[in-house]
């Protein structure tokens, strides 16, 4: 009988690898939301008021 020498990674070295990379991808997903999160966005100051006009509201049944 020969030796045989397996090339192939096993299938619980591809799930851990896996397992890593989703955790990267969310950890790395969570850090931008909290960083987009500290950023402190100007409210508006100026009051915005439009009339619309009778002509375009219709009534949908």
């Amino acid at each position: 009988m020969q030796f045989q020498k397996k090339t192939r990674a096993g299938s619980l070295g591809f799930t851990i690898k896996l397992l890593i990379k989703v955790f990267l991808f969310l950890l790395l997903l969570l850090v931008i939301v909290v960083l987009i999160d500290r950023i402190d966005f100007p409210s508006p100051t100026k009051q915005i008021q439009k009339t619309i006009p009778n002509e375009k509201i219709k009534i949908v049944k």
